[in-house]
């Protein structure tokens, strides 16, 4: 059996949930050096590619498909501060990993932090594109 960690899932996600947006801004502006328009091109390629993958998770017919595209997700979240969904696909990932099922309540959540994410990079996209 894996190990857990002394911190919950649950509890960190809750200690998470006090952020005001999906994608920690900090952590995308340190990623791409401050550069704004590289920040608004990388949120652009996220979205597109958070898409992508989601739909290709929901319509994945094997476990090793399923733990594909939740690495994938996983990975692309956490490079830009989207820290729910990169904790959301880390908890599925691991579930399928331990032997579990997928479970489509955990699948669910994700979806709907996809969509909080993609609302969110659309309204900033409009924002930033009518200030110019």
């Amino acid at each position: 059996m894996v190990q857990r960690t002394a911190i919950e899932p649950s509890q960190e996600l809750g200690r998470k949930a006090h952020l005001k947006h999906p994608i920690d801004r900090v952590h995308l502006a340190k990623q791409t050096l401050g550069d704004k328009g590289l920040e608004l091109e990388v949120l652009r390629m996220f979205d597109d590619t958070i898409r992508v993958y989601f739909s290709r998770l929901e319509t994945s017919t094997t476990r090793d498909e399923l733990l594909r595209h939740l690495h994938t997700i996983r990975g692309a979240a956490s490079g830009i501060g989207a820290n729910t969904i990169a904790l959301l696909a880390r908890r599925a990932e691991a579930d399928l990993r331990d032997g579990l099922p997928a479970d489509p309540e955990r699948i669910d959540d994700l979806e709907m932090a996809v969509t909080e994410c993609s609302v969110f990079i659309e309204d900033l996209l409009a924002r930033e594109t009518s200030h110019h």
